[in-house]
C-alpha cells in the first residue's frame, strides 16, 4: 500500500526537478556566438547592480574608449554615455538628436537620453587592443575570454541551469561541462 502512495510522489518529485533544471531562472549577460550553426553561450551573472561599461582602445588613435550602460527594469540595454580623447571615426564631434555632447577637461563624453535596445553584435578584433567589459569593479578582457575574430551577440536574458552547463561561465569558475 506504501508503494502506491509513494511512487506517485516520487514521480512528481522527479518531475519538478527536471522541468525546474530547463527553466529559465538566472539573469546574465550573454555573449553568443553570431551567424554559426551551433553558438556557444558565454556568460556572466547579473548582480545587484545594473551598471556596466565596455572599455576598448581606439584602432586609430590608440586611446581608451568607454561606453556606460545600464540593463533596464525589463531587462533591456539603456546606452548611457560615451567617452573618449580623440575625435575620429565612429567618435562623433557633435551630438544627434537625443543625445549631449560635451568637453570637459579634454574628455569629449556624448550623453544619451534614452537610447534602449534588446541587443548588439560586437566583433572580437584579431588586433593587440584592449576590449573590456567592467562590471562591480572587475575588469574582464574579452579577448581572453572570447574568440578573436568572431563576432557575438550581447544580450541580458535568464538561462536555465542546463543553459548554464552548456555555456561558458566568463566569472572565472569553469562548469564540469567545459573542461
Amino acid at each position: 500500500m506504501k508503494l502506491k502512495i509513494a511512487a506517485p510522489l516520487i514521480f512528481f518529485f522527479i518531475c519538478t526537478v527536471l522541468f525546474a533544471f530547463f527553466i529559465p531562472a538566472k539573469w546574465v549577460f550573454t555573449f553568443i556566438e553570431h551567424r554559426v550553426e551551433s553558438p556557444k553561450v558565454y556568460y556572466l551573472p547579473l548582480k545587484e547592480d545594473n551598471k556596466f561599461q565596455i572599455r576598448y582602445v581606439h584602432s586609430i588613435h590608440l586611446t581608451d574608449v568607454i561606453e556606460s550602460y545600464e540593463v533596464t527594469a525589463n531587462q533591456k540595454i539603456r546606452l548611457l554615455s560615451m567617452q573618449y580623447e580623440n575625435l575620429a571615426i565612429g567618435l562623433p564631434g557633435y551630438a544627434e538628436e537625443g543625445e549631449t555632447f560635451a568637453v570637459q577637461d579634454g574628455v569629449y563624453t556624448l550623453t544619451y537620453e534614452d537610447n534602449v535596445i534588446d541587443s548588439y553584435v560586437m566583433l572580437i578584433g584579431d588586433v593587440d587592443a584592449a576590449l573590456d567589459f567592467r562590471y562591480l569593479g572587475k575588469e574582464l578582457d574579452l579577448k581572453k575570454q572570447l574568440v578573436r575574430g568572431k563576432s557575438y551577440t550581447f544580450c541580458v536574458q535568464k538561462l536555465s541551469f542546463y543553459q548554464m552547463l552548456k555555456g561558458v561561465n566568463m566569472n572565472g569558475k569553469r562548469n564540469k561541462a567545459q573542461s
